[in-house]
C-alpha cells in the first residue's frame, strides 16, 4: 500500500457515501491509526478485535494492526454478546475497536467477560471454559461513531498526530489474523492465518486469466469483511491492484443497484443468494452496464437462477471454491472453457454431475455445477475412504496443498496441514478430466446460511439448554433466499409442541446471531437412530424432500 501511494497518491482507493479517500489519504489514515495502536499499548502478537460493519474504519483498522505486526481479529459485529463474549476470551483481545453497529454487544460481552474474570458470575452452566479464561483479559473498548461510555476511547483519539515508519515484516509465518469458523469439531474455532498465506493466495489469485481484479477495477465491497471472502478475496485483491473499493454497509438490493450504476462498478463480488434477490429487478441490464465481471463463492450456484441472470443481463457469473483455511480461494471458473456457442451440453468422464440432464446455459457461461479449477500453484487431490485416489469418476474427499494455506486452529496450531502439506478439506467431490472440481457433499454438515458457516453442533447444544427438551438434531434444508436454512428437530416428552417451539425460540434469539437461529422447529415424538446410537440425519433430510414434494 505504501508502494500505491507513492505512485498513485490521487487515485482513489476507498469509497463509502460520501468519504472518498485517495491512496495517499488511506496510507496516513493507515500510518496514524498504527502509530495510536503503539502508543496504546499494543505490540506485535498482541491480538485486537475488530467488530465493525464495512466502513472505512475497518479497513484502516485492519491494516494497521497488520502494519504493527499485531493480529487482527475480525468479529461479526451482529453476533450475540455471550458470541462476543467467547471470542474475546478464546482470543485474549487486549482491545477491540467497535462501531455503533456492534457496540452495544461489545459492552454486554466485555462486562460478562469481565463478571467471569473477576469469579462472580452467578449462571450454572453458563459460564465460559477456564481454557478460554486462562487466556482471557478484559480489552480496552475503542468505538467508532458514536457516544462513548466511562472507561472507552475514541476512535478519533486513537489516531496520532502524525504517523511513523514501523520495522518490515521479517518473518512472513508470523501470524496475521484470527478469522472464526468451523474445525474438525464441528464448533467455531479460530483459523490461524499467516502474512504468508494471506499473500500468497493474493498473488494466486492475481495469476489468474482473465483477471478477477486488475487495475482500475471498481469492486463492489459489499461482502462483510469480517469473512475472508470480504477481507482478503476482495480487499486483499484491491490492495494489491491498486483498484477502488466501494464499501457497502448495509445490504439492500435496490440501493446496492443503484449504487453500481452510480459508481460505474465493473467487479461484482457477492454470495450466490444474492442473484435471486436482484432476478426481476426494473432496469437490470441497464444498471450492471459497467459490470465485466460477476464472482459468486462460498456456496453453490442455483443454476436456474444463473442462466436467468445472464439472459436478463449478458454478464456471466463465475464462481470459485474456497475455506477460510485456504485465505480463502481454491478454484475458479475463469479461464475454464465456458458453454459452447450452440448451447448443446459439457460432458466430462464420470458425468459428475449426474442427474443434471442437458446445461442450457448461454454460450459465455460456465457450468455453474462447476467450481473450477485449481489456481496457480495449488494442488487438489481425491481421497476415498482406505487413503487412496478414487477411479475417475469416482467421489472422494477433498485435500488441498499450497501456500496459502493455514497454521492450524487457535491456539495450538491444531489440525494443521500434514508433513507434506497436505489438507483435508472435509468436503467430497468429483474431479473431471480437465481438472474441474464438482463438489456434491460436506462432510461436516455443515449449514451454509447466506454464505456464511452454521455449525449443527452449537445450535444443538444452545437448544438442549432449554427445560424439558430431551433430544435435538440440526440439519440445513434448502431456502431460496438464503440457500440454506436451519430446521431444529426437538424431543420434549409431555411438553406441550407450542410451548416448547416458543422457549426453543427464546432461548436461540438470546444465545445465537440471527442467521444462526432455526427458521422452523419441528417437535417430535423422537428422532431416527442408527444400531449405535447416532441421530440419522440422512433420514431427516428425507423427510425434508418428501415435505416439499407435499407443498409443491
Amino acid at each position: 500500500m505504501s508502494a500505491a501511494a507513492a505512485e498513485d497518491a490521487a487515485a482513489t482507493a476507498l469509497v463509502h457515501g460520501s468519504t472518498r479517500l485517495t491512496w495517499g489519504e488511506l496510507e496516513e489514515e493507515v500510518s496514524r491509526v498504527a502509530h495510536g495502536l503503539v502508543a496504546a499499548g499494543v505490540v506485535a502478537g498482541h491480538r485486537v478485535a475488530l467488530a465493525m460493519a464495512n466502513r472505512p474504519e475497518m479497513v484502516v483498522a485492519y491494516l494497521a494492526v497488520l502494519r504493527v505486526q499485531a493480529v487482527a481479529v475480525p468479529l461479526n459485529p451482529r453476533a450475540t454478546a455471550e458470541e462476543v463474549a467467547r471470542m474475546l476470551a478464546d482470543s485474549g483481545a487486549r482491545m477491540v475497536v467497535a462501531d455503533e453497529v456492534a457496540v452495544d454487544v461489545v459492552r454486554t460481552g466485555v462486562a460478562r467477560l469481565e463478571t467471569e474474570l473477576s469469579g462472580a458470575t452467578d449462571r450454572p452452566g453458563g459460564t465460559l471454559p477456564d481454557e478460554l479464561l486462562q487466556r482471557a483479559v478484559v480489552p480496552r473498548v475503542v468505538v467508532a461513531g458514536t457516544t462513548l461510555r466511562p472507561g472507552e476511547r475514541s476512535y478519533d483519539h486513537l489516531r496520532a498526530e502524525r504517523g511513523r515508519e514501523h520495522p518490515p515484516l521479517v518473518d512472513p509465518e508470523r501470524l496475521a489474523t484470527l478469522l472464526y469458523t468451523s474445525g474438525a469439531s464441528g464448533r467455531p474455532r479460530a483459523v490461524m492465518l499467516s502474512h504468508r498465506a494471506l499473500l500468497a493466495n493474493v498473488e494466486q489469485v492475481a495469476r489468474v486469466e482473465p483477471t478477477m481484479i486488475g487495475p482500475g477495477d471498481v469492486v463492489l465491497g459489499a461482502l462483510p469483511l469480517f469473512h475472508v471472502y470480504g477481507l482478503n478475496a476482495v480487499l486483499g485483491g484491491v490492495l494489491r491492484h491498486r483498484a477502488t473499493l466501494v464499501l457497502v454497509d448495509a445490504y439492500d438490493p435496490e440501493v446496492v443497484l443503484d449504487l453500481v450504476a452510480a459508481e460505474r462498478v465493473s467487479v461484482l463480488p457477492i454470495a450466490p443468494t444474492v442473484i435471486g434477490h436482484v432476478l426481476g429487478r426494473e432496469r437490470l441490464a441497464e444498471r450492471l452496464a459497467t459490470v465485466r465481471l460477476v464472482l459468486s463463492g462460498s456456496a453453490p450456484l442455483d443454476p436456474d437462477q444463473v442462466v436467468a441472470f445472464h439472459e436478463a443481463t449478458g454478464i456471466a457469473v463465475h464462481q470459485g471454491y474456497g475455506l477460510t483455511e485456504a485465505a480463502p480461494v481454491v478454484t475458479s471458473t475463469l479461464g475454464v472453457p465456458a458453454a459452447p456457442a450452440d448451447g448443446q451440453e459439457v460432458v466430462h468422464d464420470g458425468d459428475p454431475a449426474e442427474g443434471a440432464g442437458e446445461s442450457g446455459l448461454p454460450a459465455g457461461q460456465p457450468d455453474p455445477r462447476s467450481v473450477g479449477t485449481a489456481l496457480p500453484d495449488i494442488e487438489i487431490r481425491l481421497v476415498d475412504d482406505h487413503g487412496h485416489t478414487p477411479l475417475q469418476g469416482d467421489p472422494g474427499q477433498v485435500s488441498i496443498r499450497g501456500a496459502n494455506l493455514f497454521s492450524g486452529y487457535w491456539p495450538d496450531g491444531d489440525d494443521a496441514p500434514d508433513e507434506d502439506g497436505w489438507w483435508a478439506t472435509g468436503d467430497v467431490g468429483f474431479l473431471a478430466p480437465d481438472g474441474q472440481l464438482f463438489l456434491v457433499d460436506r462432510v461436516k454438515e455443515l449449514v451454509i446460511v447466506s454464505g456464511f458457516s452454521v455449525y449443527p453442533t452449537e445450535i444443538e447444544d444452545v437448544v438442549a439448554e432449554v427445560p424439558g427438551v430431551r433430544e435435538v438434531a440440526v440439519i440445513g434444508v434448502p431456502d431460496d433466499d438464503t440457500g440454506e436454512a436451519v430446521v431444529a428437530y426437538v424431543v420434549a416428552p409431555d411438553q406441550d409442541p407450542a410451548t416448547v417451539e416458543a422457549a426453543v425460540r427464546a432461548r436461540c434469539v438470546v444465545r445465537l446471531a440471527r442467521f444462526k437461529q432455526p427458521r422452523r422447529v419441528e417437535v417430535v415424538d423422537a428422532l431416527p437412530h442408527t444400531v449405535t446410537g447416532k441421530v440419522r440425519k440422512g433420514s431427516l433430510r428425507a423427510a425434508e424432500r418428501r415435505r416439499d414434494l407435499e407443498l409443491l
